[in-house]
């Protein structure tokens, strides 16, 4: 692996290959052209600067989308750092374009569990004031091995469900040292991003590396959440026929009134021909699942760990395996039966695609800017623990995308406002 030399006054990055760069450069401009709030937020932030003398250190999926965040942080006047989130997401190429323009970058595709963490430590040694996350590695490094710099930290913002999740569990425990905001859970974030982004992105990344048709299938989806109502609402659209399962009742309930079947895993396994994980839960497809399931089933993860799909089970229950094709690993059990896992359990549209739109990923992205900006600027009043991206934030990203489409929309009449704030009719 190349070690390559950002400006001067900075830290040696860790990439792949500094000379990818002009290609991860034309990806950047790209997703640029189709992300209007973020290039509004940059334009403001060239003037203003508000991130000046403040280091970020960033652990996310480094794709173009990523990249583009990290040069509008920058162009806010931060010194920006980057890690990835997920060792099968990183594109080189772009990694390479970022320590071309300046940032400082730890990351290559497909490191080891042991480079993924040297990647984590070495962000942290550049001792960023605030963090932006996904998935929580970069703060649970800092609260087990780093108690003493996580106390320095300003605070920071957490992109997933699965990062919210232990979040929250080490608010519970009284563990968490610094605020966080859950962007997850902003409306702008899940009833879009989760939905859309997720729905889209999870069947561009099975249809690209299986090439098979989705209609006439049946489609298990675990898990009916903001992103697996995404995922269950394409493959109704591309002709499936959809199973959910869930633990749920009130999800439940709303899957059968949006048309789907509900059933345990168990029963569904015997019926599914693809399965699809977005559940941020351990082991949620097993043994006696796999055991039940038809030949050539296609497993799919579509949560941010690769912990849903038992790779485990999997594996003691096969006899042979073999990589068919990128990004597909087939099972072979002991009856001849063979199961198909897509992109090693881990998160299929970004393992084995280019993950959300670009137009989804401009409002995340955005949230993600403007939500670190009030974490740093509000630090004196935000004690640890979790927070919520304030009202104000989600409506002024929901205002400047009408505003990019040049929607407008019907105002109240003074009649109106006073008929709604009167109780008497």
């Amino acid at each position: 692996m190349e070690i390559a030399s950002a400006p001067d006054t900075m830290p040696e990055s860790m990439i792949r290959d500094l000379a990818l760069a002009p290609s991860g450069h034309r990806k950047i401009e790209w997703v640029q052209h189709h992300m209007p709030i973020m290039n509004m937020l940059r334009e403001e932030f060239t003037r203003t600067r508000p991130l000046a003398g403040k280091t970020i250190a960033m652990c996310l999926h480094l794709e173009a989308k990523t990249a583009y965040l990290a040069l509008t942080l920058q162009e806010a006047g931060a010194r920006v750092v980057v890690c990835a989130s997920n060792p099968l997401s990183t594109q080189d190429d772009v990694v390479a374009a970022l320590v071309d323009s300046g940032i400082i970058a730890f990351a290559w595709y497909d490191a080891t569990p042991e480079e993924y963490e040297t990647h984590l430590a070495r962000a942290l040694d550049c001792m960023p004031d605030a963090i932006i996350d996904d998935g929580g590695d970069l703060v649970s490094m800092l609260h087990r091995h780093r108690p003493n710099q996580a106390r320095d930290i300003i605070g920071g913002c957490e992109e997933t469900t699965s990062g919210i999740l232990r979040l929250k569990a080490m608010e519970d425990e009284g563990a968490l040292l610094f605020p966080m905001i859950a962007v997850n859970d902003a409306y702008m974030k899940y009833l879009f991003d989760n939905r859309y982004g997720t729905g889209q992105s999870v069947w561009d990344g099975i249809m690209r590396t299986t090439n098979l048709v989705v209609a006439g299938k049946t489609v298990v989806v675990a898990g009916y959440g903001w992103c697996g109502k995404g995922v269950s609402l394409r493959a109704k659209g591309l002709g499936a026929k959809v199973i959910i399962t869930e633990i749920d009742p009130i999800k439940a309930n709303e899957a059968i009134l949006d048309g789907f079947q509900v059933m345990p895993m168990q029963r569904a396994a015997s019926l599914g021909d693809v399965f699809i994980t977005v559940t941020g839960n351990i082991n949620v497809i097993r043994r006696e699942h796999m055991l039940a399931m038809k030949d050539h089933a296609i497993l799919a993860n579509a949560g941010h760990f690769d912990v849903e799909v038992s790779k485990p089970d999997l594996q003691e229950l096969a006899v042979s395996s073999r990589q068919l094709k990128n990004n597909i690993e087939e099972f072979v059990l002991a009856d001849g039966r063979r199961l198909y896992l897509l992109a090693e359990g881990r998160l299929v549209n970004l393992a084995a695609g280019d993950g959300h739109p670009a137009e989804v990923m401009d409002l995340s992205f955005s949230l993600q800017a403007l939500s670190l900006l009030y974490v740093i600027q509000n630090r004196e009043h935000l004690e640890p623990g979790v927070y919520d991206v304030p009202e104000a934030i989600d409506e002024r990203i929901a205002w400047l995308r009408l505003q990019a489409l040049k929607i407008k929309l019907d105002e109240l009449t003074p009649e109106q406002e006073s008929y709604l704030e009167s109780w008497e009719v």
